[in-house]
């Protein structure tokens, strides 16, 4: 570990895991029932209830259908899955994608850590793939911080976010909390990959977002760059026509997103880079309460 990410961390510990003060508790409950876990009481079953929870021992004696409740374990594993490719690194330095998802995963780390549950991670680009075991405490925080310091390598290549899916599911054998932080710009296909990793895991996907990805500035002529390719287009960012043209692409691709996202069967997130982190996780605890309600 380094000075830099000690003082990265210090920085969050202050400025946002402190504001926090104990309003996202509890925000760790998984879905999965399994091993370890023991049955509490029985209840009558409902339409939504999972079949593989009826008792069909006291289902017969009683002639209706009951279902198990059971004691969740509080302990889990939580997953980072941090997308590190190109198309990440847009934006200004204070409030960049790859600085949201540093700052974020950090804080996550930091937080499931402090509640006593280990934490790995999954960092993906085309060209290389760190994987940080789980493991607990504050040093744990401090080795993802590390971690994501380090810069990565550059490529000439849209992401292969299949790739970086399927990595995760290999990654994480036991069943387990996964927390997908990308802007899930890459080569499309990637959905099925999310499905089957949701079909084991219970999956967030926080999904980062540079507003000026989504409408175009009039800054006249510039010259813009593909992050992930390096093609590059001299574009007249005056003409309101062609803003137009830029929102709607930009509206169309949100909804192939979301879309996406749905097929995924997973809760979705979406943090725009100038958003406070504070409401941001505030946001994302509650969210994920009311989908599992």
């Amino acid at each position: 570990m380094t000075a830099a990410s000690d003082r990265l961390l210090r920085r969050l510990e202050w400025q946002v895991l402190r504001r926090l003060d104990g309003r996202v508790q509890g925000a760790h409950r998984t879905l999965w029932r399994g091993v370890g876990i023991d049955v509490a009481d029985l209840r009558e079953y409902t339409p939504e209830d999972d079949v593989r929870h009826i008792d069909w021992n006291v289902t017969a004696r009683l002639d209706e259908p009951y279902v198990r409740r059971y004691t969740e374990d509080r302990e889990l594993t939580a997953w980072l899955v941090l997308d590190r490719s190109a198309s990440m690194r847009v934006g200004a330095a204070e409030h960049g994608k790859d600085t949201v998802l540093r700052d974020l995963a950090v804080c996550l780390a930091r937080l499931f850590t402090g509640q006593g549950n280990p934490v790995g991670a999954v960092l993906f680009d085309n060209a290389s793939q760190r994987v940080i075991p789980p493991r607990t405490g504050r040093t744990q925080a401090l080795r993802v911080a590390h971690e994501l310091d380090r810069a990565a390598p550059p490529t000439g290549a849209t992401t292969d976010l299949a790739a970086m899916l399927r990595l995760a599911a290999t990654t994480a054998r036991r069943r387990s909390l996964v927390l997908v932080l990308s802007d899930f710009i890459g080569d499309p296909g990637w959905d099925r990959a999310l499905a089957l990793l949701a079909h084991r895991h219970e999956v967030v996907a926080v999904r980062i977002v540079d507003p000026a990805e989504l409408e175009l500035p009039d800054l006249g002529l510039v010259l813009v760059e593909d992050a992930e390719t390096g093609e590059q287009l001299l574009l007249d960012t005056g003409d309101p026509l062609l803003r137009q043209r830029f929102a709607e692409q930009a509206q169309a691709r949100e909804a192939e997103l979301d879309a996406a996202l749905r097929r995924g069967a997973v809760t979705a997130h979406r943090v725009d880079t100038d958003e406070d982190l504070v409401t941001a996780l505030i946001e994302m605890v509650w969210r994920s309460k009311r989908r599992r309600r």
